[in-house]
């Protein structure tokens, strides 16, 4: 008897031994319900220690690592692995599912944990950045991810009292985070001097930032915010494993096997030390602890779990226990009581009671158990080892009675003999040996026969026999006892065994799957009594089989819970229990048998919750039992929609094409054909593989869908409206509740959902991103809020959306068979069924997860296959219809009956208010009541039923019957042949669409006079088509053979039809008639055509490459035409009939005379001018144009030229319309492009008058009519067309500002590199020369004299505390664009700087600053919103996209109190170039610098990415929100831009388009504002304005400005616009103008800047005053009244800024920079006061003493001497040819030195007057010069160089000092150097790329600040000669700080800044006095 259905018992899980102790840690907690909830292997267990009863949550599909109890410890969170391994959280209570978190992380999830209320969890991957991430686990939504580390993370955990604040704790790290909008950010704690760093295990939260760890050594580390705060040593002696907070304090558990109780303060309450108590044993360790109140519960190492009652603490009570380390193999049961026994590398040997499910006996072996066996007596225990010996035990009492060791390998099999008088023993190194009982075990036979390791045994009953399994999988037999083999079949066929371990063998064939030899089944035993039999595999399954099962893959049914492997599995000696036992998970499952008759009581358990497919009770791999699948399933099944070639997949291709494109393109092309198509109505349905796709609309139109169009058909007039939003064949259609909104779904690699308006034809929601291949159906909920769709890939995932939103809330997989529908609960929208092949499945919404249970037969009927299912009048009933024509109902999950309802499937249901309807193959509708008990009545649809009115002819009666929707009076009916009917009740049907049946249509030929065609196709039917309003066909004649082409005669009398059978017909046009046929071929007919005129000649080519011309008069073949290598694909005629032109399948043009068929050679310039009477060739110079960059990948397939040759059309294999201008020279022309067809377009004719175009699609079986609308008539609507594939070939126009913008590359500042050419060995990596006089250490020598000369003698020196930010003088104006905004009504001005955000108070000057950025700010715009007021946002540069804390953010702050309210980490890799709010203020847009430009929307306040897309190939420079829209926005940049639209998830973009205006080219945009009516603004590199209205040009406002217009501004209140350009000032001309509305008139603004060109970055108009932003890093004020500018902020225009000078005593400093400039500044007044053009970039800058002086030294070498008071130049000199870097004055004003770049110090004597001639300079400097310090006695001059080395010189002389000793004496004037042993300390241990470039000591001599290439400003004290020396850090700057420098008096620290050219000044905060009264 072969298996072929699967036992009708079933095993119920009963008890679990085990507890998960190694690997894994916190893992035990008590629920609410006092019970105790854990895990071992796959399964969670929630264990009620009152009624010693567990309970299991199966949910998972692999090893369970991780447990998080939600704090009201209800509700439970398990983490597992696996290759996609996901989070299940469950009721502890129920043990449902209560929500699935999946697709985020890989390997495992290592830690979890729930947030304070319990809404959030915080979860750590396995994966190679061990991944943090935070979900909303109601809604299974992924809140914020970012990398957690490089090395494992062991506990997570929130901070209980903070919210939004987590910490997590590991390897040798310790993290605290915080969560803003989507970002995570970590800081490390710092260990400092308080403890080691070392590794922490585990952590707790505690009140005022105090968080509590435990570490490796055994130490508590106590937490401070980030600071390491104190320790608590010796807490434990080892590792702390475990740490659990409660209201009463801390538990906390380690390796060295105590508990400590700690108070809330952590102080110490009590320890309990489990190895002293009664249980313990040496070597315990705890791996989990849980306090509550007085009970503490406690899991070890080893499997065990304890529980304490505290004020018992001697007694631990153990309550669970099981298998420790190693791998667990041995398994037997006791003969006659139900007991089990276990044995296991662990060396333990248990017992277990089945009845009290607990441990009776355990015994410690001396060597690993790898088998066991008990006497049939039950007295004897016999244990096979692992080292090849063997043990006998006494069961009562675990004595041994003996132990051999006859073998050196494993002993893996044994079995005592059914009459107890041997005991068989097989061992890996492949023998059986066989000892007798009686003889106190002596061998007394051996077995050899095998080949490889023995792995099961099995006695005959007589014990005459024994069967041995080996590796090998052969099944050997052996006499007994002596073990001689047996080899004939005959001995051994009678023979009857006493068990069946053995896993092959005849009864057990059906355990193997058909087609698999594999050896993956550990173990097998069979139940004689029950018929059954149980295997255990490596994947952790258990099976049940019916015994026997003689052919391979049988029927099963199969239980999941183990991990891994299971190793072994028995029957208990009465059969009531299965016991199995898993290898690496240790633990021994015991499961219930419920045979058949005790099934129907146990109902409710049959069907197993399940989240993988994998749990599916029954197998599914022998069809035999289910009938043979109806012909058109079994076609439809066949059906991949899979694509060589996507649309989705045409950019990269064109991008990989772009080189050829270039070459191609140089020359000028003809621009696009100025007509245009529209589609005008398709002849079609998809019917042969959809089903319920046709509905009526709410004002009774009808939609459905054909090819990729959705069709709206209003059968009145007899007109069709389409959707065009796909681009893919559509295959599936569900009308929303209330009939306005429909969703289609379509073929595609991301294939798309799109939910669109009938009215309005306009897309509302577009859904992507989890399906592929393609969406097969889709369905509403009844509330019309969500949305179920179903793929097409292998594993038919199911989705199910909030569709408004474009969210998705759940997915699933959903089965490895096609589903044909999904239907969602009416009433339960979180409830849906599938329905499909071999499939019926009922699912329920939990979390971001669907859970499905497999509907339940029972005896009623097999799993058929289900064609369409509906819901019925209440929640639990539902219906479907299957391939057998029944009608199933179903209760719940269970079949309660079957009606039998049509011959054949049942393909479409409908349910009404009473009753349901119901179609099928039959063809016949049929109506019934609201049970299905009665059918109340039934239509066939016939064709003597046909109406008057109908469009067309019914082709065959009773038709298969796919769709049926009820509505309007009427019952609309579709077809599997592309009919739609319309039933009325009283039964006449009327016909109102159709199209061509299934098979691909080529055939196509339009009437020489008449507006109508002909079709012929694969359907084997010729069919004539009305083209005019009736649109119908008028005639079909079936054909012996499917045809491929066809052609009216020239007088439109007769049609002939070439068929594939390589015959062609003439026929009567009118009747359809045969003329005459001919049949000269055996291939395809593949082009017919008549010759012009009088069509004298027909010229049939044919797949055989020849063609034959026939005389239509005398019907004789007159010719034949030779000479192709390949199948003809076109053939056309010339004018007079006498030449052939020929394309062919090699894509050869060939030319034949008519009417012999004579080769003849045309060059290719004479083929234009021959007169062709038609031209549908794709070949030829003529079309060169029309073949597509990617021409590889696709195939012009059809051509036809207009009558006029103006206009050719062609379609192609990707489905695309074009037009071309006639003829198309050179590659790659400029074209329309349509979309309607999904694949390949087959053929393309123009009408006989070109007011129409007829195409074909192959496969779509669609004929669609497209109106020529001619150029003039254009106007009024917008086109649907597309612009050709390759951006103009036409550069955008060119501007050295717009380039460097472009073109700039930022770096993050973790990888700045140094601004100088160093060179040498740093100094903190220097070796030292011991001095040759280490001095004594108390010295004889007077003190050393001070480092430094000091201006304050006598007082107590203050080292400096803490800088604080003050000013910053200069704006980010030359890369960046609007970034200038007016707040709180004008006062104040925000813009930003460097990655510091400035509030700047226009009337103080004051300033305040937004310091959250860690990288340099690119873009900030301010929330126009009421709502949101002051709220700005500002992105940042970036490093890669990995959501690290490089990773480029937006911060979303509020401008006042500078709070942040959310950062948003986004996947623009290397920075966010532009942000914008939308209308309502809650979303934001950005876009990235990333290769693809990507454009994303957000939803700030939440953090919530809502959509995302590839903005453009090429930079975009600005993207905007319409100012009063929330889903349209414009984005501008290189050559581009594009109008946006959001509908839901999806960006969907429209391409400007220019062809209305005559000769107009994309050029650059720079710049967007908007007006009312959907106006558009841009402005352009030219200085031109586009106006666009929708995505239309309509107007250029020539020369706005005479260069390019950087920023636009719309001002909300009244409309008026704000330009700002790059122009020379002129009179009337200024680079601001205000225009108004439409942009017609304007005022033009001069800015009195007095620079050469203005160029202005950004404009912002407030109340009569317009705020600008120049490149010149100036923000100015203009008043609209008076013109009168004021500046606000000034800067260095281009830096860097090299010089920096402070006044000796007044707070004023001078800078100079690479702009030639040299600036005063004020610091009291908060501005500039002076500035001097120099003519050359300057790089120094130096005060005299007394200030009454300036030096300058400059680029070139020159320097320059001022009079401060009257900047009248003292004296000017040039000595060098390179830069100087440094100049000083000596303290007594007598000498100036210069240093230079030329490794040289220059000394100029001043004293002798202005002519500076050089007196001295310093020798061998062995790099160029950085700094120079003179001493306070001006006789020495230390230089810093570029080679990491200071010198000391003589000065005058410029002799180089030596004397160590000398130079330690010397007192210096000032201290700016960066070398030398006094500031070895500042030096970091990052510097390996990046310098520090600039140091300076405080006038006091106690504090020092240093400037680096990373942009921090540092301060520490001095000296500080120690390396790494504890210091502070200051942001304010972009990468490279190159100069700093203290005020007089140490205020204020003044820094200057290199790529951010700007000044920095910062206050300087003393500490407080009292400290250093000692000094």
């Amino acid at each position: 008897m072969a298996a072929r259905s699967a036992p009708s018992c079933h095993l119920r899980l009963e008890w679990v031994y085990g507890y998960r102790g190694h690997q894994c840690r916190n893992n035990l907690y008590y629920t609410a319900a006092k019970e105790i909830v854990y895990f071992v292997a796959g399964v969670g267990v929630v264990y009620s220690p009152r009624e010693h009863r567990q309970k299991f949550y199966r949910g998972h599909s692999d090893d369970i690592i991780s447990l998080a109890l939600h704090p009201e410890r209800v509700l439970v969170a398990t983490g597992q692995v696996g290759k996609e391994p996901y989070i299940c959280v469950w009721d502890s209570y129920t043990v449902q599912t209560i929500s699935v978190l999946k697709d985020v992380h890989t390997h495992g999830i290592a830690c979890l944990a729930f947030d304070l209320d319990g809404q959030r969890l915080v979860s750590v991957g396995l994966d190679s950045k061990n991944a943090v991430c935070v979900w909303d686990w109601k809604r299974g939504k992924m809140l914020s991810m970012a990398p957690g580390h490089t090395d494992r993370i062991f506990d997570i955990s929130w901070d209980l009292y903070l919210p939004n604040k987590l910490v997590s704790c590991g390897v040798k790290h310790i993290k605290f985070w915080s969560l803003c909008g989507n970002a995570l950010t970590p800081k490390r704690g710092v260990f400092g001097k308080t403890g080691d760093l070392q590794t922490i295990l585990c952590l707790a939260c505690a009140r005022d930032e105090l968080t509590y760890s435990g570490a490796l050594n055994g130490d508590i580390y106590v937490w401070k915010g980030i600071n390491l705060i104190r320790t608590i040593q010796g807490a434990h002696t080892a590792g702390i494993f475990s740490m659990n907070a409660c209201e009463e304090g801390f538990a906390t558990g380690g390796r060295d096997g105590c508990i400590r109780l700690w108070d809330l303060t952590f102080k110490p309450i009590t320890v309990i030390d489990l190895r002293e108590t009664d249980q313990g044993y040496k070597g315990l360790s705890v791996r989990s602890v849980c306090w509550r109140g007085d009970h503490i519960l406690v899991g070890t190492q080893d499997s065990e779990i304890f529980e304490i009652v505290v004020h018992e603490r001697n007694k631990p009570f153990l309550i669970m226990q099981g298998h420790c380390e190693g791998e667990l193999w041995a398994l037997a049961v006791h003969p006659t009581k139900p007991l089990a026994v276990t044995g296991s590398d662990d060396r333990s040997v248990r017992i277990w009671s089945l009845v009290d499910h607990a441990l009776i006996a355990r015994c410690n072996m001396e060597e690993p158990v790898r088998s066991a066996a008990v006497n049939v007596d039950g007295i004897h225990l016999a244990l096979g080892m692992k080292d090849g010996s063997f043990t006998v035990l006494r069961v009562r009492d675990m004595t041994e009675v003996v132990h051999i060791k006859d073998r050196k390998e494993a002993i893996h099999e044994l079995k005592y003999s059914p009459d107890g008088t041997y005991l068989a023993v097989g061992c890996n190194d492949s023998s059986v040996d066989i000892y007798g009982v009686a003889q106190r075990y002596k061998k007394v036979g051996e077995c050899v026969g095998s080949l490889s390791f023995i792995t099961h045994l099995d006695w005959s009953s007589d014990s005459r026999y024994l069967q041995t399994n080996d590796g090998n999988g052969k099944r050997l037999f052996y006499r007994m006892p002596g073990g001689k083999e047996v080899t004939s079949k005959e001995e051994t066929k009678g023979v009857h065994w006493a068990s069946w371990t053995c896993v092959s063998g005849l009864e057990v064939n059906g355990i193997w799957p058909k087609y698999s030899d594999t050896n993956d089944i550990n173990s097998v035993h069979g139940n004689y009594v029950g018929q059954v039999l149980v295997t255990a595999d490596d994947y952790g399954v258990v099976k049940l089989f019916r015994y026997p099962c003689l052919r391979k893959g049988a029927k099963f049914k199969k239980y999941i819970g183990h991990s891994a492997h299971v190793t072994n599995v028995r029957w208990s000696h009465d059969y009531q229990w299965v016991i199995s036992i898993g290898g690496a998970d240790h633990s021994v499952f015991q499961w219930k048998f419920i045979p058949e008759r005790k099934l129907k009581d146990a109902l409710h358990i049959a069907p197993q919750e399940s989240l993988a497919d994998s749990n599916s009770d029954e197998s599914d791999s022998d069809l035999s039992d289910v009938p043979e699948l109806d012909s058109e399933i079994e076609q439809e099944t066949q059906l991949t929609h899979r694509r060589q070639v996507y649309k989705e997949d045409l950019p990269q291709l064109k991008e990989q094409c772009k080189e050829k494109q270039k070459s191609a393109t140089s020359k000028r092309r003809d621009p696009a054909p100025g007509n245009s198509l529209r589609l005008h109505f398709v002849h079609g349905y998809r019917g042969y593989d959809c089903r319920s796709n046709l509905f009526y609309t709410q004002i009774g139109e009808i939609v459905y869908h054909v090819a990729a169009v959705g069709v709206i058909y209003n059968r009145q007039q007899n007109t069709q409206r389409f959707y065009l939003g796909h681009d893919d064949d559509i295959l599936c259609l569900a009308i929303h509740p209330l009939k306005d909104y429909v969703a289609t779904g379509q073929v595609g690699r991301d294939p798309s959902v799109h939910i669109w308006d009938t009215e309005t034809i306009k897309p509302l929601s577009v859904l992507k991103g989890y399906h592929q291949y393609g969406v097969c159906a889709v369905d509403f909920s009844a509330d019309g809020k969500r949305l179920a769709s179903v793929g097409i890939d292998d594993s038919h995932t199911v989705v199910l959306w909030d569709w408004k939103k474009g969210e998705k809330l759940s997915v699933a997989r959903g089965s490895k068979d096609k589903i044909f529908v999904v239907k969602i609960n009416p009433y339960v929208p979180d409830k849906l069924i599938t329905a499909g092949i071999k499939h019926m499945r009922f699912w329920r919404r939990a979390g971001g997860g669907l859970i499905g249970r497999k509907g339940y037969t029972g005896t009623l009927g097999k799993s058929d296959t289900m064609m369409c299912a509906v819901y019925g009048w209440t929640e639990e009933m539902a219906f479907s219809g299957t391939s057998t024509g029944d009608v199933c109902i179903w209760r719940d999950i269970f079949l309660v009956k079957t009606v039998k309802a049509h011959d054949g499937p049942v393909f479409s249901m409908h349910a009404l208010e009473k009753g349901f309807v119901t179609g099928g193959k039959d063809g016949v509708v049929a109506l019934w009541d609201d049970s299905f008990e009665r059918c109340l009545k039934t239509y066939a649809i016939k064709r003597g039923a046909l109406a008057p009115g109908s469009k067309g002819l019914l082709l065959e009666d009773n038709p298969s019957i796919r769709a049926i929707s009820l509505g309007h009076g009427h019952i609309l009916v579709g077809t599997k042949n592309g009919e739609i009917l319309e039933v009325d009740k009283n039964g006449p049907v009327t016909l109102l669409v159709q199209g061509h049946m299934e098979g691909e249509v080529w055939g196509l030929a339009t009437h020489p006079y008449l507006p109508i065609c002909a079709t012929v196709s694969d359907d084997k039917t010729l069919r004539i088509w009305d083209l005019s309003p009736s649109h119908c066909m008028l005639a079909v004649r079936k054909l012996k053979k499917g045809g491929r082409c066809c052609c009216f005669s020239p007088d439109g009398k007769a049609l002939a039809v070439g068929l594939n059978d390589g015959s062609f017909l003439m026929a009567n046009a009118d009747t359809l008639e045969d003329l005459v046929s001919f049949h000269h071929r055996k291939d395809i007919i593949s082009d017919i055509r008549f010759s012009p005129g009088s069509g004298k000649y027909l010229a049939v080519a044919s797949q055989d490459s020849f063609i034959d011309i026939y005389n239509i008069v005398s019907s004789k073949r007159v010719g034949i035409c030779k000479g192709a290598t390949s199948y003809i694909t076109h053939i056309d005629w010339d004018t007079r009939g006498k030449l052939l032109q020929v394309n062919t399948g090699a894509k050869e043009q060939l030319f034949f005379e008519a009417p012999r068929g004579k080769k003849q050679i045309i060059p290719s310039v004479e083929v234009e001018k021959i007169g062709w009477a038609s031209w549908t060739g794709v070949l030829g110079l003529c079309c060169e144009g029309i073949w597509p960059v990617i021409g590889e990948v696709t195939d012009v397939t059809a051509s036809c030229l207009t009558s006029d040759r103006m206009i050719l059309a062609t379609g192609d294999d990707l489905g695309f319309v074009k037009l071309f201008r006639f003829p198309t020279k050179g590659k790659f022309g400029n074209f329309k492009r349509y979309v309607a067809h999904s694949t390949h377009v087959t053929n393309v004719r123009w009408t006989y008058d070109d007011s129409m175009l007829v195409t074909l699609g192959g496969t779509d079986m669609s004929l669609m009519v497209w109106t020529n609308e001619m150029e003039g008539y254009r106007e009024k609507r917008p086109c649907d067309s597309e612009e050709s594939d390759i951006d103009s070939e036409e550069d955008g126009g060119y501007d050295s500002d717009v380039t460097r913008e472009n073109e700039i590359s930022y770096t993050i500042r973790a990888l700045s590199t140094n601004i100088r050419p160093m060179f040498g060995i740093k100094p903190h990596l220097q070796q030292k020369e011991p001095s040759a006089d280490e001095r004594p250490p108390v010295s004889r020598a007077p003190p050393q004299p001070e480092k430094l000369q000091t201006n304050n003698v006598g007082k107590k020196k203050r080292p400096i505390e803490d800088l604080v930010l003050e000013l910053v003088f200069g704006y980010r104006g030359r890369d960046c664009r609007n970034n200038v905004h007016y707040l709180n009504d004008g006062d104040d001005i925000i813009y930003h700087t460097a990655s510091v955000g400035i509030l700047h108070n226009v009337a103080t000057g004051t300033q305040s600053f937004y310091q959250e950025h860690n990288d340099d700010i690119l873009c900030l715009t301010v929330n126009q919103h009421p709502k949101f007021i002051n709220i700005v946002a500002t992105g940042q540069v970036g490093d890669s996209a990995d959501m690290s804390a490089t990773a480029p953010s937006i911060h979303i702050w509020d401008a006042v109190n500078k709070q942040t309210l959310s950062i948003l980490r986004c996947y623009h890799s290397k920075g966010v170039c532009s942000v914008s709010f939308s209308a309502t203020g809650k979303l934001l847009l950005s876009v990235g610098l990333d290769p693809e430009h990507t454009i994303t929307i957000w939803r700030w306040q939440e953090g919530d990415k809502i959509a995302n897309r590839a903005g453009h190939n090429q930079r975009i420079f600005v993207a905007e929100f319409r100012p009063d829209s929330d889903t349209q926005f414009v984005s501008v940049g290189v050559k581009h831009v594009k109008f946006w639209t959001l509908a839901g998830r999806a960006l969907l973009s429209k391409k400007g388009l220019l062809s209305t205006l005559d000769d107009v080219r994309m050029q650059t945009m720079l710049a967007v504002a908007f007006g009312a009516n959907n106006l558009t603004f841009t402005g352009t590199i030219s200085g031109d304005v586009c106006v666009w209205k929708d995505h239309i040009l309509c107007r250029i406002v020539a020369r706005a400005h005479n260069g390019p217009v950087f920023a636009m501004y719309t001002t909300l209140r009244d409309g008026l616009i704000v330009t700002g350009g790059k122009e020379r000032p002129s009179k009337e001309g200024g680079a601001v103008k205000l225009w108004d509305q439409e942009l017609r008139r304007c005022r033009a603004f001069r800015l009195e800047t007095g620079q050469v060109t203005d160029c202005v970055r950004s404009v912002c108009r407030g109340k009569g005053k317009i705020l600008v932003g120049t490149r010149n890093a100036e923000i100015i004020e203009i008043g609209e009244r008076n013109a009168a500018c004021n500046i606000l902020v000034n800067g260095h225009v281009d830096g860097p800024i090299w010089g920096l000078a402070t006044h000796p005593s007044r707070d004023f400093f001078l800078s100079a920079a690479e702009d030639g400039t040299v600036r005063l500044w004020d610091i009291a007044d908060k501005k500039m006061l002076n500035k001097v053009n120099l003519g050359h970039a300057a790089r120094t800058v130096c005060y005299s003493p007394e200030g009454d002086m300036v030096a300058i030294g400059m680029k070139n070498g020159e320097f320059i001497i001022l009079l401060v008071s009257s900047l009248k130049i003292w004296g000017k000199k040039r000595d060098r040819r390179c830069a100087l870097h440094d100049i000083r004055f000596s303290p007594d004003s007598r000498y100036l030195a210069v240093g230079s770049s030329e490794n040289s110090v220059d000394f100029y004597d001043l004293t002798l007057g202005p002519t500076l001639n050089r007196i001295s300079y310093c020798k061998d400097i062995p790099s160029f010069v950085i700094q120079m310090d003179f001493s306070a006695d001006s006789r020495y001059l230390q230089v810093s160089t570029g080679c990491y080395k200071r010198h000391v010189y003589e000065v005058p002389s410029g002799k180089h000092l030596l004397d160590q000793a000398a130079i330690d004496r010397i007192t210096w004037a000032t201290w700016t150097s960066i070398l030398g042993d006094e500031v070895l300390g500042i030096w970091s241990r990052h510097a390996d790329r990046a310098d520090i470039n600039c140091a300076c000591v405080s006038h006091s001599g106690v504090s020092l600040v240093t400037g680096d290439d990373f942009g921090m400003v540092k301060l520490f004290d001095f000296p500080c000669p120690e390396k790494f020396a504890k210091h502070k850090r200051f942001f304010g700057h972009s990468p490279h700080v190159t100069n700093i420098r203290f005020t007089s008096g140490d205020r204020h620290v003044v820094s200057a800044g290199g790529d951010d050219c700007r000044l920095v000044t910062f206050s300087a905060q003393k500490r407080s006095r009292l400290c250093f009264t000692g000094c």
